[in-house]
């Protein structure tokens, strides 16, 4: 099943790629490697903002990290030139949870990421990851995911 039949049989729609909201661009490709840059949490097109173990559950937080998700997602198919069968692999994800000096699930909330790029790109999608809990991340977001991608050749 090809990438673009799992986004279908998952009723995904990739979005467009986001406008940068500083002085950076949203993907960079360096050989066969794509680096994609923070992409922040949003919920009905707007910063999704909260704080884990303070405002917001970790099982939200795993929503938001798979709206992250599929931000990513859309990203991809834009640096792909709109082809997603050609990443190779997903090879690092970093997640960034605005979180309470109490909270201590971030871990769990990365898994709505990382749970979706294996249940897309099944094999591919498995990869080496950080998660960090974090003061405040831009804009007051729950969550902020960047990633790094190996294309086929």
């Amino acid at each position: 099943m090809s990438v673009y039949d799992k986004l279908k049989e998952l009723n995904i729609t990739l979005p467009e790629v986001a406008v940068p909201a500083a002085a950076y661009l949203p993907y960079m490709q360096s050989g066969n490697q794509l680096f994609l840059s923070g992409h922040v949490a949003k919920k009905n097109g707007q910063p999704w903002v909260g704080k884990l173990g303070e405002n917001m559950s970790t099982e939200e937080g795993k929503q938001a990290a798979r709206a992250v998700a599929i931000d990513l997602l859309g990203t991809l198919h834009h640096a792909t030139g709109g082809d997603l069968n050609r990443i190779k692999r997903i090879v690092k994800v970093m997640s960034l949870v605005n979180s309470s000096t109490s909270f201590t699930e971030q871990h769990l909330v990365t898994n709505g990421c990382s749970e979706l790029f294996a249940q897309v790109l099944g094999e591919a999608g498995k990869h080496a990851r950080s998660a960090f809990g974090v003061a405040q991340i831009p804009m007051g977001c729950c969550v902020e995911i960047d990633l790094v991608t190996e294309l086929a050749d």
